[in-house]
């Protein structure tokens, strides 16, 4: 955890009941339909989201739900807040299936990374996420919306919603903000549909099994899912294919990451037996520069290693500033128990457009 954070955690605990208090009120207020309404689509919407703060896999999730969806011949489209991104339309169109239509820093990291990885499925973002899936519908012919990071997003009413903990955090110090990394108190789970614990391996499965124990005993008419992530490919900027990595093992490489736990990506290759020879963290979202790769390439050099290496989130941003020095990305998947396949397709049954 950034230390920047650790202190707001240490003194904000005093603000926390107040926080809690109001996100309280601002859930009742929606389900009384006081001020505010949950507008509901004409077809479904899948959201996938998280009570903390943080990375808790929603992008790998995403990914795999929509590929899901495909594969039970719906047509998906992805409604995304578009967190970093500097487009400010209502309705902002990252691919429309077909072709990516703006870059990382219009979209966000997020977005494009999402429409990169999924041809023939459009990615919208925009503020007012209500008014981006009623836009989807008018311009695509889609009949599922799936809504990133949307558990919060209360102004949009959904079918599934699946809430997302990291397997190392958890549920942090237990605290909603400014004193801990709870969004929202522990008990706006009621409102879910179903829970995830991803990031489960060897090293956490002891501690992701105790919490999934938790939660069912809080919410029984809720099942617990857990998923591993598993590395499958690099990607290479001097190479159109992907690069094996067993191949990449051997070469000396320097790290880096811009995502809400960068440590978690440099576990993730030290687990995998890469080569580290250095190491940087930046800030979540962080907009890259040319004299940030720059400096990395001359951190790297200095260390004697080969390559530079980073995530694939990262790597989309990067592609103005490739040069003659190579730069990796690590495509890590997240594989899903049998079990949620088969209660995501059985949410599905019946799913049709409403009239």
């Amino acid at each position: 955890m950034p230390a920047k954070l650790r202190m707001l955690f240490a003194v904000g605990w005093l603000f926390s009941p107040v926080y809690s208090l109001l996100m309280r009120l601002r859930a009742w207020l929606y389900r009384q339909g006081v001020f505010c309404k949950s507008e509901r689509l004409p077809v479904p919407v899948v959201s996938i989201g998280n009570l903390t703060l943080g990375g808790t896999g929603k992008t790998p999730l995403v990914l795999y739900v929509t590929r899901q969806l495909l594969a039970m011949g719906r047509k998906p489209v992805i409604v995304s807040r578009g967190y970093g991104g500097t487009v400010k339309e209502a309705v902002n169109v990252v691919s429309d299936g077909n072709a990516v239509l703006l870059s990382a820093t219009e979209a966000g990291d997020e977005p494009l990374l999402l429409a990169a990885s999924l041809p023939g499925v459009p990615v919208l973002v925009g503020p007012r996420r209500a008014v981006v899936g009623r836009a989807a519908l008018e311009r695509f012919p889609v009949d599922t919306v799936v809504l990133d990071d949307g558990f919060q997003h209360l102004a949009l009413a959904r079918d599934l919603d699946l809430v997302l903990f990291s397997a190392r955090t958890l549920l942090g110090n237990g605290r909603v903000f400014p004193g801990g990394p709870l969004r929202e108190p522990f008990g706006a789970l009621a409102r879910a549909h179903g829970f995830v614990i991803t990031g489960v391996d060897r090293e956490t499965r002891h501690g992701a099994e105790a919490f999934k124990r938790h939660l069912a005993d809080l919410f029984p008419d809720k099942p617990v899912f857990m998923g591993e992530y598993l590395p499958s490919c690099l990607l290479h900027s001097q190479h159109a294919k992907t690069y094996a990595i067993d191949k990449a093992r051997r070469l000396p490489l320097y790290g880096f990451a811009g995502i809400a736990n960068p440590d978690s990506f440099r576990h993730t290759l030290e687990k995998e037996r890469f080569l580290l020879t250095g190491f940087v963290g930046y800030p979540d979202h962080h907009r890259y520069s040319a004299a940030d790769v720059d400096g990395l390439i001359a951190a790297a050099r200095a260390r004697r290693a080969a390559a530079l290496v980073t995530t694939e989130k990262d790597y989309v941003k990067l592609a103005p500033f490739f040069k003659e020095f190579p730069i990796l990305a690590l495509r890590v998947e997240l594989f899903m128990e049998e079990e949620f396949d088969l209660f995501l397709a059985q949410r599905m049954i019946g799913k049709q457009p409403r009239p």
